[in-house]
């Protein structure tokens, strides 16, 4: 495949053997408005600084959540440029070896359809400087992407993980579901004596099928990703530390794919003033849009930050209408004194006005006046 500029060049050298213009085009096969076109590179500078100060900060991020970062910080940017600036510095990832796919697909069952419809939990696992383990509990909601808490510890037993389930119920409320597999501390006794007395559902995945468990697979492995592969724990009591500043930083500053590049918190808020009952916005804080300032629709249930897609109402040009006559449109005669009514100020065609009201009077010009 010959790029435009190897067909320019071709050109070029062509004219040097004494052919013409018209002819070298012809035999390249590009025109001759396409040979003469000069670029005029836009200046990429600062945006290339902000591009560079994103990869420094988020080591995992691609370019797709740095055009979105860009975007929700107020940046007019297109995604193709974005990726084209990410390209030429070298910040690409190196790409993951692609994993053998199942050739029938599984399905997630029991999906969910609101916040605390179905949790997940799972545990992970990692050491210390030391070569000790440590123990991760996470627990997401499905619906909202929210990561409800990340627990480590040195061992965590049927009891710790009831200790901190009845510490988030508190915060949160009760799910309908509780998804997990078939670990040993999810499948203990106590815990399913506890849920049932707490009316929470348990929902056990297939042996060997963590497909069942995607949301909680994919939350693990940005978990896993970002946060313990890129860092080096000291001590249990670090951990917990890195690990709980992660968490806020998930919830409420990373963008998340699923959600059209909002937040977990984010999404979960609109969701919330999109049901019926919700209180309205307030008027003073709505755009021409309809929705809060910097904010417009996207496709589907995602709302992202305005970028060059938002303008304000267009305007036809024309006058403002005019406001009805007392009574709105009817009747377009009256019968007893011919009046005549349309949306501009009507004109009397019968006898003088000497006795109608004044408000009639603000509408209705007489035949031949004046005015």
């Amino acid at each position: 495949m010959v790029s435009a500029q190897q067909r320019r060049d071709g050109v070029r050298f062509l004219m040097k053997r004494n052919l013409s213009e018209r002819r070298s085009c012809a035999l390249v096969e590009i025109s001759r408005s396409s040979n003469r076109y000069e670029a005029h590179p836009r200046d990429d500078q600062a945006v290339t600084r902000k591009l560079r100060g994103i990869a420094k900060r988020h080591k995992r991020y691609g370019y797709r959540r740095a055009w979105a970062l860009l975007v929700r910080g107020g940046e007019r940017i297109n995604r193709k440029r974005v990726y084209r600036i990410w390209k030429r510095e070298g910040l690409a990832l190196c790409s993951r070896k692609r994993k053998r796919r199942r050739k029938d697909k599984g399905s997630v069952p029991i999906q969910a359809d609101h916040p605390n419809h179905v949790w997940t939990y799972d545990f992970m696992e990692d050491i210390t400087l030391d070569g000790r383990k440590l123990r991760i509990l996470t627990l997401v909601d499905e619906f909202t992407r929210e990561s409800l808490s990340i627990e480590v510890e040195r061992r965590m037993p049927a009891q710790a993980v009831i200790g901190v389930l009845e510490r988030v119920f508190a915060e949160q409320g009760l799910p309908a579901y509780l998804r997990s597999d078939n670990g040993p501390e999810f499948v203990a006794k106590a815990i399913k004596t506890w849920l049932t007395k707490q009316g929470v559902q348990t929902h056990y995945i297939d042996p060997g099928s963590p497909w069942q468990n995607a949301f909680g697979e994919s939350f693990n492995d940005k978990l896993r990703d970002e946060c313990l592969n890129m860092e080096v724990f000291i001590s249990l009591a670090e951990a917990k530390v890195i690990l709980k500043r992660w968490r806020q930083y998930y919830n409420h500053e990373r963008p998340h794919s699923s959600l059209g590049y909002q937040t977990p918190s984010e999404y979960k808020a609109a969701w919330a003033d999109a049901q019926p009952g919700a209180l309205p916005p307030d008027p003073r804080s709505l755009s021409h849009s309809g929705l809060p300032d910097g904010q417009t629709k996207t496709k589907g249930r995602a709302i992202c930050p305005a970028h060059r897609y938002s303008h304000p109402p267009r305007r036809s040009g024309r006058s403002p209408a005019e406001p009805y006559p007392p009574g709105g449109q009817s009747p377009l005669y009256h019968d007893d004194n011919h009046i005549k009514y349309s949306r501009n100020p009507c004109i009397l065609t019968g006898p003088q006005n000497g006795g109608w009201s004044q408000e009639i009077r603000r509408f209705c010009i007489p035949l031949g006046s004046s005015h």
